[in-house]
């Protein structure tokens, strides 16, 4: 029960006007921002994060939030228009969603596509309400030790971060940002290591201009690359915005599998929203009375990726909040964003901040009922952002990743961070590196450091209690089990019970 009062103590604090506004602007903005494609829910939150440094943390957090799960349902409008997901997270809708907007349904597809994100997202909250707290209280008896296999953890689980690519090559990106946490003073005795000779350097990479970089700056010369859709356009008479409710009852199962399914592969770290969606589809394509409409405009399998997606964004925030290990790439980026606003996802936020899985469980409330508010009534709106040329909108997005990384030191070799960041960002997207692990890296790096010189510290330079205590060997169990995941047969028998349990669901 105290995971729901607390729940209900934050819809309390965030239900005043100031914080209603911000909650409806974010949310607006991060639909648009995941409609159009090659701005993803991961920049968003990226760029955001450097917009709204001078807010008060509570309010900031917020804003990110409602930027995260807008535009993670966002990515469902140019998947169903023009058969681009504007996030990767939306690729499997586009199976079924576009053939409906060919037919001339795209109204009732962005409808269906609407209430599936709401259901699930609603889904998740439950779960991240039922299992964070008592996750969070378990991981108080973290030590050095624990802190260096956690960081080490994080680092390792980067490549399984992106879906399309190797998880080696995630690997790799993971370490290049380890390394590149290691440029500056070092956080016991302030040693200077690897500034190559440039003062500017002394403190190191700013986490800021190096995310805004790698998410922003690469997303607009990315972007540029894209092909353009082709807009659905025809309209059929009886195209409605509104679903029937017959159709959402008819597909309750669907429903309440693919939420459930999307919540714990969002608690699984590393894996993200688009295994959700394909997850889900797959699952109910597989115990489906009509697989013949899958791939040709079925109600069931907009419903289960769009369901499966949304559910996987407060299912991420799991491990994110209490391990402070990324369930995605955008809550990759929602971590550091929780550090610069002064909030330390991890082990300790249970005695820091009591209350903050209530208050975060209840931003993504409100933010997924103004997700579902917008979603239902401006369909047209955003029929009219899909068509602004590229050309305009991303010198826009770049000015915005200058002016976000300037104003926060007012050092104008943030921005040259910023640019290089960015121009690295872009070739390793070209050689299809992933970049949440580059992050990621970056921000883990220094407790990794901190906690390897204290443990040994600690233990007289002897490295068995790193492996000895309980908790330290589980980590190490969970690495060597993150590793063999990647190999296909392992990941498939590690995946079963989440199957067997959306069988059971049918049956």
């Amino acid at each position: 029960m105290s995971g729901l009062g607390d729940l209900i103590t934050g819809l309390g604090t965030l239900a005043t006007p100031e914080m209603l506004f911000h909650a409806a602007w974010a949310t607006l903005l991060g639909i648009v921002v995941g409609s159009l494609p090659g701005l993803t829910a991961t920049m968003g939150v990226a760029l955001m994060t450097t917009l709204t440094y001078s807010l008060e943390s509570t309010t900031a957090i917020l804003v990110l939030v409602c930027m995260y799960v807008g535009a993670i349902y966002g990515g469902s409008r140019s998947a169903i228009l023009l058969n681009i997901p504007g996030t990767p997270a939306s690729a499997a809708t586009s199976l079924d969603g576009y053939p409906l907007a060919k037919a001339g349904r795209a109204g009732y597809a962005m409808g269906l596509a609407t209430a599936g994100s709401a259901l699930g997202t609603l889904a998740g909250v439950v779960m991240l309400v039922l299992v964070a707290p008592p996750l969070a209280e378990a991981a108080l008896n973290f030590g050095s030790f624990e802190f260096f296999w956690l960081a080490v953890f994080g680092i390792l689980i980067s490549g399984q971060l992106t879906a399309d690519t190797s998880p080696l090559k995630g690997y790799i990106a993971g370490l290049l940002g380890l390394a590149v946490a290691m440029i500056g003073s070092e956080g016991i005795h302030a040693h200077v290591r690897f500034n190559m000779g440039l003062q500017d350097l002394n403190a190191g990479i700013a986490l800021i201009p190096a995310m805004v970089g790698a998410f922003g700056f690469a997303e607009v010369l990315t972007a540029m690359w894209n092909r353009a859709g082709e807009l659905a356009v025809k309209k059929d008479k009886s195209d409605r915005t509104i679903p029937d409710l017959v159709d959402l009852w008819r597909y309750k199962l669907t429903i309440a599998r693919s939420g459930l399914i999307g919540t714990l592969v969002g608690i699984i770290p590393g894996v993200g929203e688009d295994i959700g969606a394909w997850a889900s589809y797959a699952a109910a394509r597989k115990t489906s009375k009509e697989k013949e409409k899958f791939g040709h405009g079925s109600h069931e399998g907009l419903i289960a990726a769009e369901t499966g997606n949304s559910a996987v964004v407060p299912g991420s925030l799991i491990p994110a909040i209490t391990l402070a290990v990324p369930g995605s790439a955008s809550s990759a980026v929602l971590i550091a964003a929780l550090f610069i606003h002064g909030i330390r996802p991890g082990p300790l936020i249970m005695i820091e901040q009591p209350d903050f899985i209530g208050l975060i469980s209840a931003m993504v409330v409100i933010a997924t009922l103004f997700m579902a508010f917008y979603g239902l009534t401006l369909t047209k709106a955003f029929v009219q952002v899909l068509k602004v040329p590229y050309a305009y909108l991303m010198p826009v997005v770049f000015v915005l990743c200058v002016i976000g990384t300037f104003a926060l030191s007012q050092r104008i070799f943030d921005i040259w961070i910023m640019v290089f960041f960015g121009l690295v960002g872009f070739v390793l997207r070209q050689m299809k590196y992933p970049m949440a692990p580059l992050v990621l890296g970056i921000i883990l790096g220094d407790l990794l450091d901190k906690s390897l010189r204290r443990g040994l510290t600690l233990s007289d330079g002897e490295l068995a209690p790193f492996f000895t205590r309980p908790v330290s060997a589980g980590f190490v169990a969970l690495i060597l089990l993150s590793i063999a995941m990647n190999v296909p047969v392992v990941r498939r028998l590690a995946l079963a019970p989440v199957r067997w349990i959306g069988a059971r669901l049918d049956a």
